[in-house]
């Protein structure tokens, strides 16, 4: 049973490598899986389907039982997206059905933001109070499983899929911590999402207005254009984005308009994709007062534009970890059989030219990230560093 396990893994990681390498001289085409790319090495990849077909027939003439071919190409396919970002899926006939049926409200979560690192679904951050939070899930575990299967062998869009279910139904994750190597079987029970409160603390005698808006959707980037109009264009901010995410990226980019007058907030880029420059308009601007962001690796998504946004205009300081990297677009491809493709098109840039996804952020002011005790009302939690050095980064700065 163990070499039947072993021998199947080794024809996985072989059909990842074959198709990969294929993929260099295919692209994905609109009405098939695959079409020549122009230009390309169209006999170099002629050769690699050749080699792909080769494996197959030694797998079914020699494998210890009988396989099924199915099952090893959809590994396959599973793989050659995963290979390219961890955004890119491959869903299978059934797969795609779920994923189209599911619901839109009313759907219950544990509270965990997740997306692949290394194969594996990887937390990116946390939902405070949530289940996740209850049973001291952290930003960097790792969950090996999700019920008996692998999240190695699932893709991210089945993964956050099987990870929501309905209000009260229980969900058992293997999650790998660091600096332990054995899995910890944890079981949690889904709920209904609670929308934290916008974060606000004056510190400084009320010179300085901190803010951390969580979860960037359009009603909390309204919350906070309210906040600092309301503050006056004087009041220094400190706007705290660690473990902030948002899946629309306009919201970090209109959120770093509030602070950026002129240039290029962002680019958005892709193979066939038309290039799409986003600007700061002066009218949107909120405040001239000095600024500064916090972030660490659960600074995902929207919040990265912003934080990339305003590093690169030289508007204020970027202070903490290097974020997560998540930034691009994703198109839906269906296909002949059921199946469906859910492909990158097209990737956020800062206005610098670095790509989100790949590159992340890196703050101009590196700073470790610590766990914080609740402080004196006006002083920053005892043991919070980075918010503790940006603090010291504003106070030195005049309105």
């Amino acid at each position: 049973m163990c070499v039947s396990r072993l021998f199947k893994r080794v024809v996985f990681v072989l059909s990842v490598s074959v198709f990969a390498a294929l993929a260099l001289g295919f692209g994905l085409g609109e009405f098939g899986l695959f079409g020549v790319h122009a230009g390309g090495d169209q006999d170099g990849a002629y050769r690699q389907m050749r080699v792909y077909a080769e494996v197959l027939k030694k797998i079914q003439t020699d494998y210890v039982t009988e396989p099924s071919v199915t099952d090893v190409t959809t590994g396959a396919l599973h793989g050659l997206l995963e290979s390219l970002d961890s955004d890119s899926s491959y869903l299978t006939p059934t797969e795609y059905k779920i994923y189209k049926e599911r619901p839109t409200s009313g759907v219950a979560q544990v509270g965990i933001n997740v997306s692949k690192r290394f194969g594996y679904a990887t937390v990116v951050s946390v939902v405070p109070g949530s289940p996740a939070d209850r049973e001291k899930i952290a930003d960097g575990d790792v969950i090996e499983s999700i019920g008996d299967q692998s999240t190695r062998e699932l893709s991210l869009a089945v993964i956050r899929l099987m990870l929501e279910g309905k209000p009260g139904s229980q969900l058992t994750i293997a999650v790998v911590r660091p600096r332990k190597p054995d899995p910890d079987k944890i079981t949690l029970t889904r709920s209904l999402p609670i929308l934290m409160p916008l974060g606000e603390q004056q510190y400084e005698n009320s010179t300085i207005l901190y803010l951390k808006p969580g979860l960037l959707s359009a009603e909390r980037v309204d919350e906070v254009a309210a906040k600092i109009k309301g503050a006056g264009k004087n009041r220094k901010v400190l706007l705290d984005l660690r473990d902030s995410s948002g899946d629309d990226a306009q919201q970090g980019i209109r959120l770093a308009n509030f602070f950026i007058k002129t240039g290029t907030l962002a680019t958005l880029q892709g193979q066939k994709f038309a290039t799409q420059t986003f600007t700061a308009d002066p009218a949107k601007v909120l405040t001239d007062a000095p600024v500064a962001v916090l972030v660490n690796r659960g600074t995902y998504g929207a919040a990265e534009l912003a934080a990339a946004a305003i590093l690169d205009a030289k508007r204020g300081d970027v202070v903490g970890e290097r974020t997560f990297g998540e930034g691009s677009v994703q198109k839906t491809i269906e296909l002949p059989d059921g199946a469906a493709l859910l492909l990158t098109v097209a990737k956020y840039q800062s206005p610098d030219g670095k790509k989100i996804e790949d590159e992340a952020v890196t703050p101009n002011v590196v700073a470790g990230e610590n766990a914080a005790d609740d402080g004196e009302e006006g002083a920053p939690p005892k043991g919070d560093e980075v918010l503790t050095k940006a603090l010291d980064l504003l106070k030195a700065k005049s309105a």
